[in-house]
């Protein structure tokens, strides 16, 4: 029997990481949280080991699901960030997260409770297929397409700066639901 209600959650949680940015973009690193959570953004900056002379903060979020996905468009305007959001599991809905590294653009991929990135049925289907329809049938092949359907490559460049993350000071931010 189908609910008359919405079968799923309306709010849900996650993180930002800004992993490097310029010192001139915080201000507007900040506005940009402000606009899309409807709340205010006052991150503390610090530096970033991994990349000297950039600037580093995470924020804790709470909002109505879809948020990480507004987040992520909303930071990928600057092409110099390094960040990550990540969006927690809820009723009836996955967990996102979306990694964004200069020179490979943004990455999204779902998440399970645990963190792991889930690559779907399909997903996996239609990697084999275009191997055989493109005469790439090496282990080699498919397996690049497995990892950036994974987001391997994203992974390796946000490592560093994940690393130089350790210690960094956590903002609570929310949006009402409703």
């Amino acid at each position: 029997m189908v609910r008359a209600s919405s079968q799923f959650a309306d709010a849900t949680s996650g993180v930002v990481y800004i992993h490097s940015s310029p010192a001139a973009l915080c201000p507007h690193i900040e506005w940009a949280l402000t606009s899309t959570l409807k709340a205010p953004a006052k991150l503390r900056w610090t530096a970033q080991p991994a990349a000297p002379g950039s600037l580093r903060a995470t924020t804790d979020w709470y909002g109505p699901v879809g948020t990480g996905s507004r987040l992520a468009n909303a930071l990928r305007d600057w092409p110099v960030l390094a960040f990550e959001v990540t969006e927690d599991a809820s009723e009836g809905v996955d967990g996102e997260r979306y990694s964004f590294v200069p020179g490979l653009g943004l990455w999204n991929g779902a998440m399970s409770a645990n963190g792991d990135v889930m690559v779907g049925e399909m997903r996996l289907r239609t990697i084999v297929s275009e191997a055989r329809a493109h005469g790439r049938h090496s282990a080699a092949d498919i397996a690049a397409e497995i990892d950036r359907a994974l987001g391997t490559a994203w992974d390796d460049a946000l490592e560093p700066y994940r690393m130089g993350g350790e210690g960094a000071e956590v903002t609570w931010l929310r949006r009402d639901v409703g």
